[in-house]
């Protein structure tokens, strides 16, 4: 990768520098986005604002006063309907259209517009009882987990694709029948493991492949009945594993320390957990070719500054992307093409959307779904689409708005319930309250319950 012709910038947000490189230029250039002016933390920051992860609560409908359960705030600036309301003819965004006033920011008019049309109460689709989730796709009988697709009978679990009657899972992809992992893949009955992939009925295990009937191992590749990156025969191997308690509670944390020290003493750690990366730099990347300074994408080609993603092509600085080609600056947009600076959208040639849904030529819009040559959720031909379009785009430019992502005062609820304070703890109230931010001080509400102190030690006693 060259470094030729690096232009150095200062990111607006936190006054480091950073360089854009000769390729990004390019790639920037082929998406049509303005050059950034935020740092990549920066960016990713304010991108993740925007992707709620708050506390699951119970609340009602605004159209119909059904119950629902949602992760976005009690106290929030707009309507939220159920998903399956929010997705209906029961009502229509573009009755809160507006026409544009050349006095005021396109931005603030855009933030108006946004506090008027209904949020739905959930992220995701085709679910069924997945009540308790959010960022939940095409997934069944799934209970207080976020961020998965296709996923069935998943508990307790974040970020996991096609994994079934499971609990505890972290990055997972493709397993079954499995219990506290993380990052471990195609798998079967596999516990407590990190970073593996192929294996069945093991426990402990990180950094291995295609390993089966395993204990407390690391680094192994395509082996059977070891204990300790030790091996033992098939019958050796049972007789040692029944006078291990696995059932007992006391006896996992001793076990998880041991692991804990083996991973962090004896393993060898990897560069990178890519598989399939051609030319590429970055981490968890797994078939991709051309992909730079990206982490957790698979299936993509060149991209840049890219996190969470599937299937991208010639993308640059977008996060939780999936199905999208030739967009830039966009944050949780799937089957888009040819986007620019939008969030929660799945559409086409069109800029600063947010929850639209299959449009097109679509302008600063919120809510919309099917649509065409709209500007503020207000409908026009294609001739006075284009014009108008041209002229917001000129009047942001003096303004020294467009080319910028929405704003932090756009995003869904207070940054410390975002995906991004997941990532960014360190961050203060008082920097994102600067910045046009939310902030929600966290109550220590009562939880009902059993105390964990008097629980049985075994599971055989529940």
């Amino acid at each position: 990768m060259s470094i030729k012709n690096q232009e150095n910038r200062i990111c607006e947000h936190c006054g480091q520098n950073f360089k854009i490189t000769e390729e990004e230029f390019s790639l920037y250039k082929k998406v049509g986005t303005e050059l950034p002016t935020l740092c990549f933390f920066c960016r990713i920051k304010l991108h993740l604002s925007f992707w709620m992860f708050g506390k699951f609560r119970k609340g009602k409908s605004d159209l119909s006063g059904v119950n629902l359960i949602t992760v976005l705030p009690e106290k929030n600036r707009y309507p939220i309907y159920t998903l399956t309301e929010w997705h209906s003819d029961k009502w229509n965004a573009m009755k809160y259209g507006v026409d544009y006033d050349t006095n005021v920011s396109f931005l603030k008019q855009l933030q108006d517009l946004q506090e008027k049309v209904p949020h739905p109460h959930q992220n995701g689709v085709k679910n069924t009882r997945c009540d308790w989730c959010d960022d939940v796709w095409n997934s069944k009988n799934c209970y207080l987990s976020r961020s998965m697709e296709e996923c069935e009978d998943l508990f307790y679990s974040y970020r996991n694709i096609r994994v079934k009657n499971s609990i505890d899972m972290t990055v997972c992809f493709d397993s079954e029948k499995c219990y506290n992992c993380g990052d471990c893949h195609h798998s079967y009955k596999l516990f407590y493991s990190r970073h593996s992939r192929d294996c069945i009925d093991s426990y402990f295990l990180y950094d291995c492949r295609n390993c089966v009937n395993c204990f407390m191992c690391w680094n192994l590749r395509n082996k059977s009945h070891c204990i300790e990156n030790v091996q033992y025969t098939k019958e050796e191997y049972e007789e040692k594993i029944k006078s291990y308690n696995l059932g007992s509670y006391e006896s996992i944390q001793v076990f998880k320390m041991r692991f804990e020290k083996i991973a962090q003493n004896e393993a060898v750690h990897r560069e990178n957990f890519n598989l399939k990366a051609y030319n590429s730099s970055g981490n968890y990347l797994i078939d991709v070719k051309n992909c730079h300074n990206c982490n957790t994408i698979s299936d993509s080609e060149d991209c840049y500054n890219c996190i969470r993603g599937l299937q991208q092509k010639s993308d640059i600085d977008a996060d939780g992307c999936w199905y999208s080609e030739l967009i830039g600056n966009c944050q949780g947009c799937v089957n888009a093409y040819a986007l620019k600076y939008s969030t929660w959208s799945s559409s086409r040639y069109s800029e600063y959307l947010d929850l639209c849904i299959e449009c097109e030529y679509c302008f600063g819009c919120v809510g919309l779904k099917k649509k065409k040559y709209c500007i503020l959720n207000k409908q026009y031909t294609k001739e006075e689409y284009e014009t108008l379009r041209d002229k917001i785009i000129a009047d942001m430019r003096r303004r020294g708005e467009y080319g910028k992502f929405l704003p932090y005062s756009m995003s869904a609820g207070p940054f410390n319930f975002s995906t991004s304070f997941f990532y960014f703890p360190e961050t203060k109230k008082e920097d994102i309250l600067k910045l046009g931010g939310y902030w929600e001080d966290i109550s220590k509400g009562h939880i009902e319950g059993m105390q964990t102190n008097k629980l049985p030690d075994s599971i055989k006693d529940v």
